[in-house]
């Protein structure tokens, strides 16, 4: 299969879109809308749905290709569209992979299987078969915290020589194995590197990497994307001051909650606040009550404030 690959890297913030959601099957399609626009007003350079702030996993199939189809049309090609495409089943993947394609994607984001483990020689063998079938540029993800199996070194290298292979989004939190990839993407300088955790989104910037996907910018994208920019001039006295406020949310807004979906429901609390979207949860989680809630809307508002004095 031929497959246009990207001519040079993604440079910006590109959200992991929130999915939003009116009940456990029901797509809160003008909360998309609104959520894409968002984004794109904010000056994102992409949009990536069904990550792990979308909830992909615990969505139907049924479901995802809605999303898709809905978040191509939404982004009118102003801005690439990214499709997280992992899963257990080959079939289902190539499926919604073909979806992608047909209806405007740009791009499949693709994370090692989960559940049962996979020796790293099993993983290699298992990319050499599917990544060749996939209709679209392929960015791998590495997020060994829910997946169980890291992209190795040996790996990545053997990926850089697949062509249709446009990239990577590491989640990690490690810098070492950053900058160790941006060392060993040196001979392909069309390849996007980008980093998850939005802590460290400057410190991708300064090591060479291209960006971030942050899932803050679902809130805020103008200030990821100030950052991001900051970070690419060298205005180190900028940086800090952004980072600042993006510490803020993290410490904060993903802290509301007792357990480590608070991330996501304090993301989609908060697009609830501002007037977003809907903010029900996929099962088996639940969306912030009270006093969560009432938290949650303070520190929106409170950051909001302070974004007023530094953007």
């Amino acid at each position: 299969m031929t497959v246009r690959p990207f001519s040079q890297p993604l440079e910006g913030i590109i959200p992991p879109l929130a999915t939003p959601l009116l009940d456990r099957d029901t797509l809160d399609v003008p909360g998309l809308e609104r959520l894409v626009e968002r984004a794109i007003n904010g000056g994102v350079a992409g949009l990536f749905v069904l990550g792990t702030t979308g909830e992909g996993p615990h969505l139907s199939y049924r479901l995802r290709r809605e999303l898709i189809t809905h978040a191509c049309r939404f982004a009118r090609q102003r801005v690439p569209v990214l499709v997280g495409v992992t899963d257990t089943s080959v079939v289902e993947l190539l499926g919604v992979s073909r979806h992608a394609a047909e209806v405007g994607a740009q791009g499949l984001v693709l994370a090692p299987p989960y559940y049962l483990f996979v020796g790293q020689p099993e993983f290699q063998e298992y990319l050499s078969r599917v990544v060749p079938e996939l209709p679209l540029p392929v960015f791998l993800y590495n997020f060994p915290a829910l997946t169980k199996v890291v992209y190795e070194m040996d790996t990545v290298k053997r990926m850089l020589d697949q062509p249709n292979v446009a990239g990577m989004k590491d989640s990690s939190g490690n810098m070492t194995y950053f900058h160790r990839l941006v060392a060993a993407a040196k001979p392909r300088p069309d390849w996007t590197l980008v980093i998850g955790p939005e802590e460290l989104l400057e410190d991708a910037i300064f090591a060479g990497g291209h960006g971030g996907v942050n899932g803050g910018a679902n809130l805020f994208p103008e200030l990821y994307v100030a950052l991001h920019r900051a970070a690419k001039a060298g205005d180190h006295a900028r940086v800090r001051l952004l980072k600042s406020v993006v510490m803020d949310v993290s410490e904060n807004i993903y802290h509301v909650g007792r357990h480590e979906s608070s991330i996501i429901k304090g993301i989609k609390c908060g697009l609830r606040c501002l007037g977003v979207c809907d903010d029900f949860m996929t099962e088996p989680f639940n969306r912030f009550r009270e006093p969560e809630r009432t938290r949650v809307a303070q520190l929106v508002e409170r950051i909001q404030d302070r974004l007023k004095t530094v953007l």
